[in-house]
């Protein structure tokens, strides 16, 4: 079993288990919590019904939840695993394609076959490092811009549903801004138990327990190219990409092989069950890789490893909140996923605009993927990464103006 290289700090006093299992835990709440909705929202927006989005949450949760053990395990390190955040608001976004639901699983599948491949071929890394950040960025942002919207408007058409959710998520960024997300969903449960009680809504018992529904994929042109390689695009720059970068800036070097090798098998198995995509960690990364997971850097896997089985149990629940979600009044989900896309929404809009010179065709990239473009059958997201590669390419042919 091979030794993590990076984890050389040792520990300069004895500590318990007690650091490592609470960060594992709290890992797997925090990831769990705060982005579920959005992923809902993404299966929704293709095509799902309630039970192939359901099946979809348990796919993720139980192939991303497999993949963080085994990785963690094989390697100690804190490899901790999540799906595919920025892919499902994409998601959101682009709607449903040509095809319906069986063709978006066509697309996961294809998904899954690019990161495969990344990992087995060497040259199709190095070509994902040649995307311009800034438009990946930029890409992303735009597609984020309407779900972030959402709350927003949502507090003019529904006051006293969306407004103690957008209380609650103000005064936890303000105190305790990690758990802000998932304060403000077990807020919105609370307003939609309310809404059932008033109302007489019932839940069909049969609906609360997980089950996978398998969806006979389809494969479309317009889904290979509207969902599968802005998907793809997506997950590696926002998702894949930046997990190296945040373990590395924690004294840990990635497994680039492996694990792409078990994102792109797991997202291949989940996909015919509803899974979009499955990757490696970005923010929730350092929280089972950092210093709250203990100080000896030799045992954080243990927090990664704990997550994974965390995540496994939080996959129990997965129909139940599905179920419960589905009775919500009109525009609270949506307000809910627009709230925990707002750090990522900033973020992004950071980096698009971070180089002086990519400020114009990252800007054209943002607006075309936010204006919600569909031409031959396929969504913004593509045609805004296209726009701005072709604009960044016209505006760099320029000679600039030397100085006399």
């Amino acid at each position: 079993m091979p030794s993590p290289s990076s984890a050389v700090q040792r520990p300069t006093s004895k500590e318990g288990l007690g650091p490592p299992l609470s960060a594992g835990i709290v890992t797997a709440l925090v990831g769990f919590t705060s982005s579920f909705a959005v992923v809902l929202a993404g299966l929704r927006a293709v095509g799902a019904n309630q039970e192939q989005a359901s099946s979809g949450l348990l796919a993720l949760t139980l192939a991303f939840g497999l993949g963080i053990l085994w990785l963690s395990w094989r390697s100690r390190l804190p490899i901790t695993l999540a799906w595919s955040t920025p892919g499902a608001a994409l998601l959101a976004s682009a709607g449903m394609v040509d095809g319906g639901w069986p063709a978006a699983v066509g697309a996961f599948l294809a998904v899954g076959v690019l990161i495969l491949l990344t990992g087995l071929l060497p040259v199709l890394g190095r070509l994902m490092t040649r995307i311009p950040t800034t438009l990946a960025q930029a890409m992303l942002a735009g597609v984020l811009l309407p779900l972030c919207l959402a709350p927003f408007k949502s507090l003019g058409s529904a006051p006293l549903l969306v407004g103690p959710v957008a209380l609650c998520w103000l005064l936890m960024m303000k105190f305790a801004a990690r758990w802000a997300v998932p304060a403000s969903l077990l807020v919105a449960l609370g307003v939609i138990g309310i809404h059932m009680g008033l109302n007489g809504v019932q839940l069909p018992l049969d609906s609360l327990m997980p089950r996978l529904e398998w969806t006979t994929p389809a494969f479309t042109v317009e889904a290979a190219v509207g969902i599968a390689l802005p998907l793809f695009i997506v997950t590696m720059a926002s998702q894949n990409i930046p997990g190296v970068a945040v373990l590395k800036s924690l004294g840990f070097t990635t497994p680039w092989r492996p694990s792409m090798l078990v994102t792109g098998a797991g997202t291949l198995v989940g996909a015919p069950f509803g899974g979009h995509a499955i990757n490696l960690a970005a923010l929730s990364a350092a929280l089972a890789a950092g210093e709250e997971a203990g100080r000896d850097q030799g045992r954080r896997w243990i927090a990664a490893f704990t997550s994974g089985v965390a995540y496994l149990l939080l996959a129990v629940f997965s129909a139940a909140l599905v179920t419960v979600v589905a009775a919500a009044p009109s525009g609270l989900l949506e307000a809910v996923a627009g709230l925990a896309l707002l750090g990522t929404l900033a973020s992004s809009i950071s980096s698009a605009l971070a180089v002086a010179e990519d400020r114009i065709p990252a800007s054209v990239t943002f607006l075309l993927a936010a204006s919600g473009l569909s031409f031959a059958g396929i969504g913004a997201a593509f045609w805004a990464l296209a726009g701005g590669i072709l604009i960044r390419l016209l505006l760099k042919s320029r000679e600039p103006l030397q100085p006399r």
